[in-house]
């Protein structure tokens, strides 16, 4: 499973209960609209910014799902939180481990630490960790994504998220 996770926060100028209508408005159009190896959508707020989280069961689903957020159904869904978006940054990730269950709580973004062996860092992560990591280096925080807070000995930024939908 990927997720392309798109980390976004409205305009300086946007009215955040009406961003955050239109960001909804959107998600429920592109569930509706539907598209091939596209598994669903969650959107989170952390803070000022927010995260929305694009389930897909492969690389090969990347182009149907941008087809549909811009198709005729979602497009003027998509256009109107667009246009109250400041910035944004998106990334791709494929879960590496755990069963991602869509739900507000903790989550860490962290990095392996520099000479440590990837079979190394796996091994501190208990088998059923949300563990995801970072694909093709297309930016984000971090290079990995923990859904709770990470083991002893490894430091990230923890930050609380709120679903929003999903």
């Amino acid at each position: 499973m990927l997720a392309y996770v798109f980390r976004h926060w409205p305009a300086e100028d946007a009215d955040r209960a009406s961003y955050e209508a239109r960001l909804l408005a959107f998600h429920r159009e592109l569930a509706a609209a539907g598209c091939e190896g596209f598994l669903g959508s969650a959107v989170y707020r952390i803070g000022e910014r927010y995260e929305d989280w694009y389930l897909v069961e492969g690389s090969f689903a990347l182009d149907p799902l941008n087809e549909a957020a811009v198709g005729a159904r979602a497009r003027g869904a998509h256009d109107a939180v667009a246009a109250g978006t400041g910035g944004g940054q998106g990334s791709l990730f494929r879960l590496h481990s755990g069963v991602p269950e869509s739900s507000s709580g903790e989550v860490t973004w962290l990095s392996k630490p520099a000479g440590e062996k990837y079979p190394d860092f796996y091994a501190r992560f208990p088998p059923d960790a949300v563990l995801w990591r970072r694909q093709l280096v297309l930016g984000g925080p971090t290079e990995f994504l923990l859904e709770g807070r990470p083991p002893a000995g490894l430091t990230g930024e923890t930050v609380r998220r709120e679903l929003l939908f999903g």
